[in-house]
């Protein structure tokens, strides 16, 4: 008779000697359907300029849809609105970490790519934004949003911008 200790054991010892790998967070179509039911409520709640209920929102949907960097990126423009640099700083490091794993899952596609250089002038990093954009320009120069982005300079225009100022680190 084998008792139940000894296969506990023996199982522990096989998952130790030949790994276990957990699985990949997913995402359900319910959560990421309640993620934008939250962040339709933020948008209102930032028409009638009620960041902190705003905030709110979007850090729930950040929780329920994490892989969705422009959640992220609203999530940071409210924390900064509210004073809370250090979290917002963290919330545009989660978009450009959203983008980056988008671009890689998909790097046929130029949008994320975009979206980085975005993310990376949210954080106050305007030298790395361009040293990207460059990259992108090589990678993905025949896409028609990457050449109006570069021969429109919208970077430079973004930077420069009185609403890009007021929202950036």
């Amino acid at each position: 008779m084998i008792k139940p200790l000894s296969v506990f054991l023996c199982a522990l010892l096989t998952l130790a000697f030949f790994g276990c790998k957990p699985k990949a967070a997913s995402i359900t179509s319910i959560q990421r359907k309640e993620a934008a039911n939250l962040v339709s409520e933020a948008q209102f709640a930032m028409s009638v300029r009620d960041f902190a209920r705003a905030e709110t929102l979007l850090a729930k949907a950040t929780a329920l849809e994490f892989d969705n960097g422009n959640y992220w990126i609203s999530l940071g423009s409210m924390r900064v609105r509210l004073g809370q640099r250090a979290t917002a700083k963290q919330a545009y490091e989660s978009a450009l970490h959203a983008f980056e794993a988008a671009y890689k899952l998909k790097p046929a596609v130029a949008q994320p790519y975009l979206q980085q250089v975005y993310a990376l002038a949210l954080l106050g990093r305007a030298d790395d934004a361009r040293a990207l954009l460059v990259k992108i320009e090589k990678k993905h120069g025949d896409d028609q949003a990457v050449r109006a982005f570069v021969q429109g300079r919208q970077l430079d225009s973004m930077l420069a911008s009185q609403m890009f100022k007021e929202v950036g680190l």
